[in-house]
């Protein structure tokens, strides 16, 4: 029996027609599924025959330091302070007698200056005048007391000398009464006490004359023409201009590298430690040579710190090397190097170079960090001196870096400026023309 194609439909594409029936009769979340189990596994084919990367080392990083040369010196090295400059003499003008004021000198007034000796302001003379005249008198009277006493004493004696070789008595036996010497005496005694008061009258007379102890310069003041003043009344202050004093507080650490400091003693050359005095006017620095005069026996009980006073000679005169120099105010800030301690040698570094005081970082072979102790023997400004095992040029390391170990290898740049020039300059020299120092 013979059958048509008609009558199975289908049956001429049964391969095709059968796989596109089965992908339609899937859901669309069963498609997704299966196409992301294929993509899945086509992945982990292809990573599974992915071959293994070859493992490469990073290059080695060789940190970058900057240096500076340690500079060797030796000598005295010089301790610096600040202070605040202090007149040396200062006093309240007051007169030794009262009166009404009849004249005032120009230069008694705030800021005027004067010299030893000139009169400042004067007190109406009058009533001092009339007690010198009155006192004069009273002399002249007791000098002709003195001599009646003495021409009567001269008769008393020759009439006891008559009576003794008349009754034969002994002339040295006579009383000293019949003699009148008593009365000579008292005479005597009236004229000193006359001319006693005639000097103080003098003397009040010339102490209406207000006159200046010294030269110096008036602080404040408060006297007129007219105003009527009385013995011991301020009427203003004024301070020498001969000698300033400087005040420097100095920590124990610090006063203890002053050789000889409680050996000083005020007023005494001999004992005199050189200093210098630096103080900026009009933005330049000028330079007063001073010495240590004392120290203050006592720690200030709020700092902490010994009080080492500078004598200051001729603060207000220009001096030869600065012809144009002002004069050093009072109240002026300063900065004092004092001569210390003296080392034969001695190594000046940047403080940038000084790792927790005792270390510094030098540079060996040109590649080499060393880690190096010294010991710090003070610290000034940008500067810090130190001892220790040092070559002088020897490159200290004055950068930071985040992790050290001694012997790491390191690159260097050029160097910077030098700290410090050796045995010279205006910061690091022998004594005595060290100018060198400071303090931590």
């Amino acid at each position: 029996m013979e059958h048509s194609v008609e009558e199975y439909p289908g049956a001429g594409d049964a391969t095709p027609g059968r796989g596109h029936g089965r992908w339609s009769r899937l859901r669309p979340w069963q498609q997704g599924l299966l196409v992301l189990g294929v993509g899945v596994g086509a992945f982990a084919l292809l990573v599974g025959l992915r071959g293994s990367p070859e493992v490469l080392e990073p290059p080695r990083q060789i940190p970058t330091v900057s240096t500076a040369p340690a500079r060797a010196g030796s000598g005295a090295i010089r301790v610096r302070g600040y202070g605040t400059v202090r007149p040396s003499a200062e006093i309240s003008v007051a007169p030794q007698v009262g009166g009404r004021v009849s004249r005032v000198s120009p230069a008694f007034v705030s800021g005027g200056r004067f010299r030893a000796g000139d009169v400042l302001f004067r007190i109406d003379p009058a009533d001092y005048e009339n007690a010198v005249e009155a006192a004069s008198a009273d002399v002249a009277q007791r000098q002709v007391g003195v001599l009646q006493a003495e021409e009567e004493v001269e008769i008393a004696r020759d009439e006891y000398e008559r009576l003794a070789r008349r009754e034969g008595l002994d002339p040295e036996a006579a009383s000293p009464l019949v003699l009148r010497e008593p009365q000579l005496q008292a005479a005597r005694a009236a004229l000193r006490s006359a001319e006693a008061r005639l000097e103080d009258a003098r003397l009040a007379l010339d102490r209406t004359n207000v006159r200046a102890p010294f030269d110096g310069i008036v602080r404040d003041e408060s006297v007129d023409i007219g105003q009527f003043v009385v013995p011991g009344q301020s009427v203003g202050r004024i301070y020498s201009t001969d000698a300033v004093e400087v005040v420097i507080p100095l920590s124990d650490d610090e006063a203890a590298r002053i050789a000889a400091l409680w050996s000083t003693r005020a007023g005494d050359p001999a004992t005199r430690i050189p200093a210098s005095i630096e103080a900026e006017y009009g933005g330049t620095t000028y330079r007063w040579e001073a010495f240590v005069d004392r120290a203050e026996s006592a720690l200030d009980e709020r700092t902490r710190t010994v009080d080492v006073v500078l004598h200051v000679p001729e603060p207000f005169t220009p001096s030869e090397a600065q012809p144009d120099r002002p004069p050093l105010l009072i109240g002026t800030y300063a900065t004092a190097d004092i001569e210390g301690a003296s080392y034969e040698r001695y190594l000046v570094v940047p403080s940038a170079a000084v790792r927790d005081d005792d270390v510094v970082w030098v540079v060996e072979s040109d590649t080499l960090l060393a880690m190096r102790p010294i010991e710090l023997i003070q610290e000034v400004e940008d500067r810090a001196y130190v001892l220790g095992d040092l070559d002088d040029g020897e490159p200290v390391i004055v950068s930071g870096l985040p992790f050290v170990t001694d012997g790491m290898t390191v690159r260097r740049i050029e160097p910077l400026e030098t700290a410090a020039p050796p045995g010279g300059g205006p910061e690091v020299s022998a004594v005595p023309d060290g100018e060198a120092g400071g303090s931590r």
